[in-house]
């Protein structure tokens, strides 16, 4: 969505604001489809390390029923592009649960992207909400596959990717042994925000742009979302926010919790949240999906089991007192 001149102007502007260390790690989210040599350069003279390039699947069936063409060569190129640039880093992003998609496109998607030897890839599982998003409604129910085909593509996609060499992160997310994310994973320094996984260890994350969300150490903020309306307030040398969170000491402390499960799969409460929270319900929820074998207690540990990974997010729900309340509005949990 950026030209290279937008890229000028823009890393202009952070230089101006911010004093960018030479180390610093700066990522994009690319369409193969659309990448330029020009862009490439343009990025890679602004110290572009990481790329993530959105692929989804590559069945071409697939492709067709969510109107995204995109041949292998296409994101091969890409990588090729990136690579030469200098750019370190290649993230792969990759879908299950797709319209129209079986186990065998999951894993022959795998195969393929596999010989561009990516450092990282992620296996998201689409999130049907037509409610959210209005161009959803084109796509028929029908040709959704059911909870456990997600399952069977989600575990079959993993299986392969470990099969590969790759660490399996958190929930969704694999890695080469020797990348940063798995060597934080390792020692417990793995963080989850608004992005996903990160190795970043900052307790301020500032978000640019329309409906860019932020989170600094008493809560969170989103800017305007409607993109003219943005506009407009940058324009008047206003801040761009419309609304924000503050976080209480509760939250900080359940969000504690939540992102150790997340990220380790595992938490002692005791230490987490010593006697400042009454986890009494939460506990008496545990145990419900202890007899179900998706997670362990020993005392106050919670260990999320192999066969309870791809419910973490239910797991996580146990302590977010709001889940009840938006469960229906969201995604499903695989």
């Amino acid at each position: 969505m950026l030209t290279p001149d937008d890229l000028d102007r823009l890393f202009g502007a952070l230089r101006q604001a911010f004093d960018i260390r030479p180390d610093a790690e700066i990522a994009a989210e690319i369409d193969p489809a659309v990448l330029t040599p020009a862009w490439v350069q343009a990025a890679a003279a602004h110290g572009l390390t990481r790329a993530s390039l959105g692929v989804q699947d590559l069945s071409p069936h697939v492709q067709k029923a969510v109107n995204r063409i995109e041949p292998f060569d296409v994101v091969a190129v890409a990588a090729e592009r990136l690579r030469r640039a200098g750019v370190a880093s290649i993230n792969l992003d990759l879908m299950y649960g797709l319209p129209r998609q079986r186990t065998d496109d999951v894993i022959a998607t795998i195969g393929q992207v596999l010989t561009l030897s990516p450092e990282r890839l992620a296996i998201f599982g689409y999130a049907h909400v037509p409610w959210m998003k209005p161009h959803q409604k084109l796509i028929d129910p029908a040709d959704l596959p059911g909870d456990a085909e997600r399952l069977e593509q989600s575990e079959a996609a993993a299986a392969r990717l470990l099969a590969a060499g790759y660490v399996r992160i958190g929930l969704d997310h694999f890695a080469r042994p020797d990348d940063p994310l798995a060597q934080a994973s390792r020692s417990g320094r793995l963080r989850r925000n608004f992005q996903g996984y990160t190795t970043d260890q900052a307790p301020t994350l500032l978000g640019f742009g329309a409906s860019g969300i932020g989170a600094l150490p008493d809560g969170y903020v989103q800017n305007q979302s409607d993109e003219v309306g943005w506009r407009r307030l940058v324009g008047s040398g206003r801040l761009a926010t419309a609304r924000g969170v503050r976080v209480t000491a509760e939250d900080r402390l359940r969000g504690r919790i939540i992102e150790r499960l997340m990220c380790d799969l595992r938490v002692d409460l005791d230490a987490a949240a010593g006697r400042e929270l009454d986890l009494g319900d939460e506990r008496t929820a545990l145990e419900a999906f202890a007899a179900d074998g998706i997670v362990e207690l020993h005392g106050g540990v919670v260990a999320v089991t192999e066969l309870g990974r791809p419910f973490v997010r239910s797991v996580c729900a146990v302590f977010d007192p709001t889940s009840g309340a938006v469960a229906q509005r969201y995604s499903r949990a695989v």
